[in-house]
């Protein structure tokens, strides 16, 4: 069977809350049958509503996600040669370390 069907399924406070509506604006004179037509109408408009507000909803989602996936990968980049310089500054010592005592023993032997 299939997940979703072609045809929606209206809930019934979406249908209760059409009729509501339907009742508090109806005309003197109107007829139960205009009502319910107008209360259709309501309902469609409220389907709509919920449609055009969840496809906002994914869309800003989408947004959401693309940016934080370019947040992630900028950080994960500038990680990188963070590590990188990280390293070049654990041998920064040792050469100056080096070269101290070359010109030490230089200095010693020659002066």
């Amino acid at each position: 069977m299939a997940k979703y069907s072609k045809h929606n399924k209206v809930s019934d406070q979406v249908k209760d809350d059409a009729m509501k509506i339907a009742r508090a604006n109806q005309k003197p004179g109107q007829s139960k049958e205009q009502t319910k037509l107008i209360a259709q109408g309501i309902q469609k408009g409220i389907e709509q509503y919920r449609k055009k507000q969840s496809e906002k909803k994914r869309e800003l989602d989408k947004k959401l996600k693309k940016a934080s996936e370019r947040i992630t990968s900028s950080e994960s980049s500038h990680g990188d040669t963070t590590m990188n310089d990280a390293a070049k500054a654990d041998k920064l010592p040792w050469i100056l370390l080096l070269l101290s005592w070359l010109g030490f023993i230089a200095y010693v032997f020659l002066g």
